[in-house]
């Protein structure tokens, strides 16, 4: 939808050239984050907590594998169950040095948001893990994560808590929106109240696929 021009809109801008009103829409303008594709064989480090590990699935069923599957990619399962944000901030250097990947899948913050922990330190250990990813030299998508909220547990539907979304932009990375929040969301895709079963790890990584090629990170 093209942008409109309001006084209230800072999206749009005004310029008067020669008396007549020039509209410039540079938001309108703005291009999905794009990054370099990744061949196949690549090693790719899928680093998170028990959704990457794949808690309420099997090894071969957890996404990673799923997605390995699909690409052709070497993927790491990197994923302990019940870290938080710092931990595996704390866990990246070590994971880069030994396996070098081309891409990370960052997957992170679930476990803080659950236990209430403070948000803004949440913040800057997703952050720090970002730009420790960065500096090693590979490329990197972050995973959105759903916002625990009591009405969710009445009305059945999921929501990524927005800090993603505003790190993604900030840091200019590729972002996975609503995939766990979609899988969650359906009884049927759950193995309990927070971890996906086989079917859901499975539409989790071809969700997951889409939105690699779509930041050309596959082909």
């Amino acid at each position: 939808m093209p942008c409109m021009p309001s006084v209230h809109r800072r999206h749009c801008l005004v310029a008067l050239i020669g008396g007549v009103a020039v509209f410039t829409l540079p938001a309108c303008s703005r291009k999905p984050i794009q990054g370099r594709p990744v061949a196949a064989g690549a090693k790719v480090l899928a680093l998170g907590d028990s959704l990457t590990h794949g808690t309420g699935a099997t090894p071969d069923t957890a996404f990673p594998a799923v997605l390995a599957g699909l690409t052709g990619w070497d993927v790491v399962n990197a994923g302990v169950p019940g870290h938080t944000s710092a931990q595996t901030l704390e866990r990246a250097p070590g994971l880069l040095a030994e396996h070098q990947p081309s891409l990370v899948l960052l997957g992170i913050g679930g476990n803080d948001l659950l236990r209430r922990m403070d948000e803004n330190q949440t913040r800057a250990n997703i952050r720090q893990t970002v730009d420790t990813v960065k500096a090693s030299g590979a490329q990197l998508l972050l995973i959105a994560v759903p916002r625990p909220t009591l009405a969710a547990r009445f009305t059945g539907s999921l929501s990524d808590h927005p800090m993603y979304r505003e790190l993604a932009e900030a840091l200019q990375v590729p972002l996975h929106r609503q995939g766990w929040s979609d899988v969650l969301a359906d009884d049927s895709l759950r193995a309990d109240a927070i971890h996906a079963n086989a079917a859901g790890h499975d539409k989790f990584a071809r969700g997951l696929l889409a939105t690699l090629r779509a930041a050309g990170l596959l082909v």
